[in-house]
């Protein structure tokens, strides 16, 4: 194992040993500007994130809801680039020595270029890609890419997926497994669904992989909840939101800072 993936697993692992999830965050590069995304994320981790997931925008989303939707446009109305999202990994990732994932839909992998974006992500200092729209039957072609630059490949799961599915999606995964805590797209929901944990027992069923739950999960009751049965915890629109309606890095943290007393209690 090479590149940022063996600091992703490393990190999973120390969560693990230290009796507790790890806490995944999300916010997508760009928002509200370039240079306030970097400074937002690193407040994540300030407030006690372990790893990093960075949205790349994307024009025509097919799992996230309404609050990244409006997060994405806001982004790309002001220019955000894929080298403005290598940028963000580079300095998040410089400046914290965290994990840094890139969670991005594959037309936008495809059109830059394969090989091109692996290099280049490594190069950044990134930890890999989770890929939600990407097929494993078609995924060959990046996870040879990954695996040459040392790039964890995690695919996405749901509820209704088969335990057979599962079985070939955790083979070809790597890092991590994202078992989505709900069907339907991302939004933060007033209580964890009871399916969450079904999914994540049904794929320790198939992989030693670690489990990394999210979709929903909006607070630290919430949080401390999915911990309970999962490796990591996975929280994306509830920091988003609190951007969105706020503006204020503080608040931010605040959430962030609830969250990982989630996880950790």
């Amino acid at each position: 194992m090479t590149g940022n993936l063996r600091l992703l697993t490393d990190t999973l692992a120390a969560a693990k040993h230290a009796g507790r999830a790890a806490l995944i965050t999300y916010l997508p590069a760009g928002f509200p500007t370039v240079d306030d995304g970097i400074a937002a994320i690193l407040a994540t981790v300030d407030a006690g994130a372990d790893v990093i997931e960075v949205g790349l925008p994307h024009s025509d989303p097919v799992l996230d809801g309404p609050v990244i939707q409006t997060a994405d446009d806001i982004a790309l109305r002001g220019g955000v680039r894929i080298a403005d999202v290598l940028r963000t990994v580079r300095e998040v990732h410089a400046a914290t020595g965290k994990p840094v994932l890139v969670m991005s839909y594959w037309n936008p992998v495809s059109r830059y270029g394969v090989e091109r974006f692996a290099r280049e992500l490594a190069e950044a200092g990134g930890a890999g890609c989770v890929l939600p729209d990407l097929p494993v039957s078609e995924s060959g072609p990046w996870r040879r890419q990954a695996e040459a630059h040392g790039l964890a490949t995690v695919f996405v799961v749901a509820p209704s997926s088969t335990d057979a599915h599962l079985a070939e999606t955790a083979a070809a995964g790597s890092g991590f497994v994202y078992a989505s805590a709900l069907m339907g797209v991302t939004g933060a929901r007033a209580a964890v669904d009871e399916a969450a944990a079904v999914l994540t027992a049904r794929l320790r069923a198939v992989t030693d992989l670690p489990v990394c739950v999210g979709m929903g999960i909006s607070d630290a009751d919430q949080a401390a909840q999915v911990a309970g049965f999962a490796d990591g915890v996975i929280v994306g629109s509830a920091l988003v939101s609190t951007l969105l309606d706020t503006g204020d890095r503080a608040a931010l943290a605040r959430l962030t800072g609830e969250l990982a007393a989630g996880v950790r209690a």
